[in-house]
C-alpha cells in the first residue's frame, strides 16, 4: 500500500477523532449530586483527594480505608461531619473477601435515589528491588493487593454498576509500559490494564463504562512509595543474591530510584482531576494519561518501536 493510499484511509478516522473531540469538550458534565461513589485506598494520596473532591462536588461518598483509624481516614470523618451523611469511611481491605461483602451491604443499605454510579480502584502499594532480591511472599502480596483486590471489588460490584449503568474506574500507571527498578509494580499494572480492556468491551452491552487512570511519577503528591534504603535492602538479600551483588551496586540503585522519587509531582490534583472527568463526563476516555511529556515520550517509544529500541533507553538511563 503506498503513502497517498494510506493517508487516504487515515483522513476520515483523523476526522471523526477531530469531531468527537470536539463534541466532548463542549458537553456538559454530568450532574454529581446523589450519585454514590465507592473509592478503595482512601487512607492517603489520590483516594483521599478523589473522595474529598467528589463530596464537596455533591456525590455520596463511600470511603474505604485499609486503616479507618488512622489520620486520613480521621480527616475524612472531618469533612463527614459536616455533610450530613454524604461522606462514610468504612474499613475496606481489598486483600479481604469479607470486607468488600461488607462494604457492599454498607452501600446497598445507604443507597441515595440515584443509585450506585461508580466503583474507582484506587488502592494500591508500591516497591523497589529487581527480579531476584525480592521474596515469592512479596511477589503474591503485591498480585493479592494490586491486581486481585480490584478484581475482587469489581466482581463483588458488578451487578450494581450494571443495574445504574455506571462507570469503574481503575487506577493504573505509565509504569505499565516499562520499568525502572520496580518492575513488580510494572507487572501488576500491566496486568490490571489487560483486565480493564477485556472488562470494557465486556460491559459495553449493559452502558457500563470502564476508565483507565495512567499517571506519571506523582511520588511527591502520595505516600504509595516512601524513599528506599540501600542498608535495608542489603539486610533483606538472601545470601545468594549478596554474592551476585555488592552493597556499592545496591546504593547505587536506591540512590537512582530516590532521585526519581524526588522529581514526582506535588500537584495530586492533577490525576484526581482526570478520574473525576472519567466519573462525571458524558463521554469518558478509555484511558487518561496524566504525565510530564517525556514520560510520554517513554511511552510512545515503548508502544511503537521496536524492544531493543527500548531496552537500550532504559539501559542508558540506568547506566547515567
Amino acid at each position: 500500500m503506498g503513502a497517498a493510499a494510506l493517508l487516504l484511509l487515515l483522513l476520515p478516522l483523523l476526522l471523526l477523532l477531530l469531531v468527537a473531540r470536539r463534541w466532548r469538550c463542549r458537553a456538559l458534565p454530568l450532574e454529581p449530586w446523589g450519585r454514590a461513589v465507592l473509592i478503595t485506598g482512601c487512607d492517603s494520596g489520590f483516594g483521599q483527594l478523589l473522595a474529598l473532591r467528589l463530596h464537596r462536588l455533591g456525590c455520596t461518598v463511600f470511603a474505604g480505608c485499609l486503616c479507618p483509624r488512622g489520620h486520613g481516614a480521621q480527616r475524612l470523618r472531618r469533612e463527614a461531619a459536616l455533610s450530613g451523611g454524604r461522606l462514610t469511611v468504612l474499613r475496606l481491605d481489598v486483600t479481604r473477601d469479607s470486607d468488600v461483602l461488607e462494604a457492599k451491604e454498607l452501600v446497598l443499605r445507604n443507597l441515595p435515589e440515584r443509585g450506585f454510579w461508580g466503583l474507582v480502584n484506587n488502592a494500591g502499594i508500591s516497591t523497589f528491588g529487581e527480579t531476584g532480591w525480592l521474596s515469592m511472599e512479596t511477589y503474591e502480596k503485591f498480585a493479592n493487593v494490586n491486581l486481585l483486590g480490584s478484581i475482587r471489588t469489581t466482581l463483588a460490584f458488578l451487578p450494581l454498576l450494571r443495574k445504574y449503568k455506571g462507570r469503574i474506574v481503575f487506577m493504573s500507571s505509565i509504569i505499565a509500559y516499562f520499568t525502572l527498578g520496580n518492575g513488580i509494580y510494572s507487572m501488576t499494572k500491566a496486568a490490571i490494564e489487560k483486565f480493564c480492556d477485556a472488562l470494557r468491551l465486556e460491559m459495553k452491552k449493559f452502558g457500563v463504562q470502564v476508565c483507565i487512570i495512567q499517571p506519571g511519577n506523582y511520588a511527591r503528591s502520595t505516600k504509595i512509595q516512601p524513599p528506599v534504603s540501600a542498608e535495608e535492602i542489603w539486610n533483606e538479600l538472601s545470601e545468594e543474591e549478596k554474592a551476585v551483588y555488592n552493597k556499592e551496586y545496591v546504593q547505587e540503585r536506591a540512590n537512582f530510584f530516590n532521585s526519581i522519587l524526588s522529581e514526582g509531582s506535588a500537584n495530586g490534583n492533577e490525576v484526581v482531576d482526570a478520574m473525576v472527568d472519567a466519573l462525571m463526563s458524558p463521554s469518558p476516555k478509555a484511558r487518561y494519561m496524566v504525565a510530564k511529556l517525556k514520560e510520554k515520550a517513554l511511552v510512545f517509544v515503548c508502544a511503537l518501536f521496536p524492544t531493543f529500541v527500548m531496552d537500550s533507553v532504559l539501559s542508558y538511563a540506568l547506566s547515567k
